[in-house]
């Protein structure tokens, strides 16, 4: 028997968890098409909640519900859900509830995005089970489409063709990593993880036809080994992803390595020039890729890195005086008609690896070095700009560190919407960084409404590696921003009930009373 064979039972454990994902494209429909109906007609019965803790949570005294709200803000809803509750929230500017979507109670990590159609697309997963599944469903809580891709995760969108561009992790066995250059004293021994991007096409309500992909592994450079492929100085080939960057590193810090050596944590999509964006957390940058019309043209030459940002040392120019990125997140072109279009958003999250750490955050956008379809950049020197046009580090310089997860936005009238996913807490900050608008969550993760006045919970401390600090029990994934004239919005019924802090836990929208 061979151990490096992914078809024979012998294979590593990472390799056998991420071929056993593809049953759950067979099981994932069923389950979750009942709990969706279930829920969607669950009347006011509401999920049951999770046991107590054990032991008792730290208190931190801090209000509840829009507790900052200046004449700069801008009118519009709040789209976000608790990390471990089932139930996605919408909420108008004042704190009110406008609409909620129901999901099964052993769903999590629920990433949401509301349709200009009026339908929630999420990616989700099940208690207990590694990968995900992306759900489209509509304001009523009926189920539209759902699909699992193995290795799937985190960030995803809707193309214009109706298709969903997913990201996606795979593994090269230790064996294959070495061959293609990778240094064997720094290479776990189940093998490189890294993600990749797909493209598919909804089939039906439960299925989906791959007609995309690309890979980084397709794109590699290493100075390791001259005798293997890909060889070549990275410098001279900034188009190039380096095999070998980080990979000790990764080695050293083992929670990190399961991210693997390209991991990438953010998508964004440009329909004029039919590029998209990507955010390489370990390397920390930026990259911008084509589309092309094939997976055999992104594989070849035609899906090399048109434009990298962040960490010149990455491709082999400059040192840490030159990094501007620290395992940023969410970058994304700022959309046209909306102040510093063209440009890109991004959430520079300040840790690295130990020896490396900024251990402050920011919200940076950066002005692109366009010519035409090109980006300008001398010969022998790293790509442009030398920093941001504008940059907010936080309410407290120095000490403002979200740590995860992490968006921004950028608002029709200029401001910028912010996720602080540990405080639970969502900022409209005004080009000038003044704070117009902050929304505390007050959706504890049992689902539980905090009322006004009572302590928040502390659902645990980060310490070493990180930097102390504590995370909140009403902690967030990505929230988005949409302003009342998004298309959307135009499907739901939007009659505002109170603010969830006054408020027992919402039933599913498909029977929620309106006040």
């Amino acid at each position: 028997m061979n151990p490096n064979n992914p078809k024979q039972s012998g294979r590593p454990a990472a390799v056998r968890r991420l071929f056993a994902a593809a049953g759950l494209m067979a099981l994932v429909g069923l389950a979750l098409l009942a709990g969706l109906v279930a829920c969607a007609g669950a009347g006011d019965a509401a999920p049951p909640l999770a046991a107590p803790p054990e032991t008792a949570l730290p208190l931190v005294d801090t209000p509840v519900g829009v507790v900052v709200h200046e004449p700069g803000a801008m009118d519009g809803y709040a789209l976000f859900n608790n990390r471990h509750d089932t139930v996605v929230y919408l909420v108008d500017h004042r704190g009110r509830l406008a609409h909620s979507w129901q999901f099964p109670p052993d769903s999590k990590n629920i990433h949401a995005r509301l349709l200009e159609n009026g339908n929630l697309l999420t990616t989700l997963r099940k208690a207990g089970e590694v990968e995900y599944a992306i759900v489209e469903m509509t304001p009523e809580g009926r189920l539209v489409w759902q699909y699992a891709y193995p290795g799937q995760y985190g960030d995803f969108l809707k193309l214009p063709n109706g298709n969903v561009l997913l990201l996606a992790q795979t593994v090269k066995l230790n064996w294959e990593a070495v061959a293609a250059g990778a240094n064997p004293e720094f290479v776990n021994p189940e093998g490189l993880w890294f993600s990749h991007l797909v493209e598919v096409e909804p089939v039906g309500a439960n299925g989906g036809q791959v007609v995309w992909q690309w890979s980084p592994w397709d794109h590699l450079v290493q100075d390791f080994d001259p005798a293997k492929p890909n060889y070549g100085a990275p410098a001279e080939h900034p188009e190039r992803i380096d095999l070998n960057y980080r990979l000790e590193a990764l080695q050293r810090e083992p929670f990190r390595s399961d991210y693997g050596f390209a991991f990438l944590n953010g998508l964004s999509y440009h329909p004029g020039m039919n590029r998209i964006m990507l955010t390489a957390h370990h390397f920390s940058e930026l990259w911008i890729i084509e589309r092309p019309a094939a997976t055999t043209e992104a594989a070849g030459p035609a899906g090399g890195l048109l434009y990298r940002w962040g960490n010149p040392h990455a491709y082999g120019m400059g040192g840490a005086a030159g990094q501007q990125l620290f395992f940023p997140h969410n970058a994304h072109w700022i959309p046209p008609g909306r102040p510093g279009a063209g440009n890109v958003l991004v959430f520079n999250k300040g840790s690295e690896f130990r020896g490396g750490e900024r251990w402050y955050s920011s919200a940076d956008e950066v002005a692109l070095p366009s010519e035409g379809r090109a980006y300008r950049r001398a010969p022998g020197t790293p790509w442009p700009p030398a920093g941001p046009v504008w940059s907010y580090p936080g309410p407290s310089p120095g000490g403002w560190y979200p740590r995860e997860p992490e968006g921004l936005q950028r608002l029709p009238n200029g401001n910028t919407f912010i996720t602080n996913g540990v405080h639970g807490t969502l900022y409209q900050v005004a080009p000038g960084g003044e704070i117009v608008w902050r929304y505390i969550s007050p959706v504890l993760e049992d689902g539980s409404p905090l009322p006004q006045g009572d302590p928040m919970p502390v659902r645990r401390e980060l310490g070493p590696p990180y930097k102390p600090e504590e995370v909140w029990s009403n902690f967030l994934l990505e929230a988005r921003w949409y302003p009342p004239d998004y298309p959307g919005l135009s499907h739901l019924d939007l009659t505002p009930g109170r603010p969830l802090e006054q408020s027992a836990r919402p039933p599913s929208a498909a029977s929620e009373p309106r006040r």
